[in-house]
Parts: structure tokens; sequence; C-alpha cells
């Protein structure tokens, strides 16, 4: 159910960016409700605020245009998620929930006449899916650079265009940037964001609603697990940090049945 570009920078502080007063919420029908969600910092496999706190520190996207508009409140999950290390917040079809208690007998009765069988509830629809792919920077875009290589444009046409096409029902694209240590957070946290809106523009120039895509920009802040790189030479440490470079498109929607 879950997974859904602002400032990560301030990646601590998603929560303040897509929350506000509920008031404020009331009389901006496009404003964003706020997503709540606790992970145990020493066990979790969701992207962790640095600024919440442990009952609201896993970051969450928003509800965009109130609960009327597109369903929010997506988890990101890490590379190394698994159904175990699912949390109810993020995750309620996957964590049991515990039984609710028998209700007290009531003294018998004379039995009524039997009443007609009740017609079968029809079927929930099922829920929305979610796709995650990761398009590395390295087809996209040049080292320190933001505008799209023909190659990139032609992954984003193979990965995601494509897929979108098999979706009868969008309700979210979210678009989220990522760079390398290499350089300032300033730096690269606009760099992560001009990315991620170059993505945008180019999926909307091929007819994707801008409405229905969001843009994250996360800077240097969420490198992938498991890249250790501690070369001294420059080139080749641009080359092992390659895998941070990267640009994620999470899609939400209802496959063509």
């Amino acid at each position: 159910m879950t997974r859904r570009l602002v400032s990560a920078a301030v990646a601590g502080a998603l929560t303040a960016v897509f929350a506000g007063s509920v008031a404020a919420q009331t009389a901006d029908p496009k404003g964003y409700m706020p997503g709540v969600a606790g992970c145990s910092t020493t066990n979790c496999a969701y992207w962790l605020s640095a600024t919440g706190t442990p009952d609201n520190n896993v970051v969450r996207s928003g509800v965009y245009n109130g609960s009327k508009g597109l369903a929010g409140n997506l988890c990101w999950r890490t590379g190394y998620w698994t159904p175990s290390m699912a949390i109810a917040q993020c995750e309620p079809d996957l964590v049991a929930q515990a039984p609710a208690p028998a209700p007290t007998p009531a003294p018998p009765a004379a039995a009524p006449a039997p009443a007609p069988a009740p017609a079968p509830a029809p079927a929930p629809a099922p829920a929305p899916a979610v796709q995650k792919i990761t398009l590395a920077s390295k087809a996209l875009f040049d080292f320190d650079k933001s505008d799209l290589k023909p190659e990139g444009r032609a992954a984003i046409d193979s990965e995601i265009i494509t897929k979108l096409a098999g979706v009868q029902k969008l309700e979210l694209v979210l678009v989220t940037g990522h760079t390398d240590r290499i350089g300032t957070q300033a730096y690269n946290q606009r760099l992560s964001e001009r990315r991620a809106n170059t993505v945008r523009d180019y999926l909307v120039s091929k007819g994707v609603a801008k409405d229905k895509i969001e843009t994250l920009g996360m800077g240097k802040t969420q490198p992938v697990p498991g890249v250790v790189c501690n070369q001294k030479n420059m080139k080749e440490l641009i080359a092992c940090l390659a895998p941070n470079r990267r640009v994620e498109v999470e899609v939400k929607g209802e496959g063509r049945r």
C-alpha cells in the first residue's frame, strides 16, 4: 500500500513540510495533510528523518488536495527492506493485528424465525499498486550535470513511459533525486532538485499530467546502503560513488484489468 521534491537539506523536517495546522488544511483544499509513522532507528527498513521524534521519524509523502484528492502517506522503503521489517503505520496489510476479544455471551433466548441469507458482499477493489524504478544518473546525466542525455531520455522512455501505459488509473508519480557525497550539502541539494525537475519536465513532455507528479531532492543524505568508497584518487572515487548518483521514480496507480 505504501511508497510515495522538497529540500533534503531539510530532509529531517519533511514531516513539518507536509504537515501544517488542521485549520490551514481545511481552508486550503489543495494543501497537504500529514502522515505519521515511527520506526526504531537501530533496526528500520524505511528512510528516516534526522530530526523526527521516535513516534514520527519515518519520511512520508502528503495527501494532495485533501481528503478528496490523491491517496498519500507513502513510506519509503530502503533497499534492504523485507516484509518481516514492516511497521503497521506503513504496511498495515502486512502486520498481523491482534484478534478482538470475544464478546460476553448473552443469555439464551428463543430462536427467531430464520431470516433469508443476505446477498454476498462485493469483493473489495484491489489497492493501487506501487512500482519503484531506480534510474542511474550515469545513464541520465553527465557527472555534476542536470541536463538529460539522449540515452537518459531513452532510459525514461523504456523504464517509465512504457510502464505508465499499463496504468489505468494513475494516482501519483514521485520523482526523487540523489547525489554522492562529493561537494557541500547545499550544492548537492540544488543538484538533486534540478535533476528531479528535469525528469519531471520530460515526463510532462511525454503526456504525464504535471499535477500527478511530485518531485523531491535528497542531496547526499541517503547514500545506497553497502556502498563504501575510500579512494584517494578523485576519478576512482567518483566511479565508486556512482550508485549514489541516481533518480528514483515511484508510480502509484491501478493496473489495467
